[in-house]
């Protein structure tokens, strides 16, 4: 497999620590006028991240009270529920919700913060079988750790 690309973001200053995960979710009001903004809003919205690497730099920011920190950011995988056949470690696919039963206790595994329909993912790891508690049944689905292409 190729190596990930890092990048390099901004986020608040109480979040940038090594290891600490989030889904981008896009620039806001407040972001319009800011001298930074592109720094901070390089990423692909709906994807999850994983800071990799704190930098020194701080830049002041309207939306984060104690300011926004330079990091160094690498795709973070994510844990979701697909059909058991496509489950082959390695293999590509484009991820699609096929589950909308909100009820079911499984249903935020169908559709994973971090993962957008129709984006094509690789698996990194089969971890098993669904939950037991799944409405579409356990034994047609599998869980996967999955990485965005």
């Amino acid at each position: 497999m190729t190596e990930a690309k890092n990048r390099v973001t901004l986020i608040g200053t109480k979040l940038a620590q090594n290891g600490t995960e989030f889904v981008y979710v896009g620039e806001v009001d407040e972001c319009s006028r800011c001298k930074v903004k592109k720094a901070c809003h390089n990423l692909v919205r709906g994807r999850k991240y994983r800071v990799v690497d704190v930098r020194p730099t701080v830049h002041s920011c309207p939306v984060f009270v104690d300011g926004a920190c330079v990091v160094e950011v690498e795709d973070a995988p994510v844990v979701a529920l697909i059909a058991g056949e496509m489950a082959i470690t390695n293999s590509r696919f484009v991820y699609e919700y096929s589950c909308n039963r909100e009820e079911c206790r499984s249903y935020d595994l169908c559709h994973p913060d971090g993962v957008n329909e129709g984006e094509k993912y690789t698996i990194s790891q089969v971890l098993g079988n669904a939950p037991d508690e799944c409405l579409r049944g356990r034994k047609n689905l599998k869980l996967v750790e999955i990485l965005p292409l």
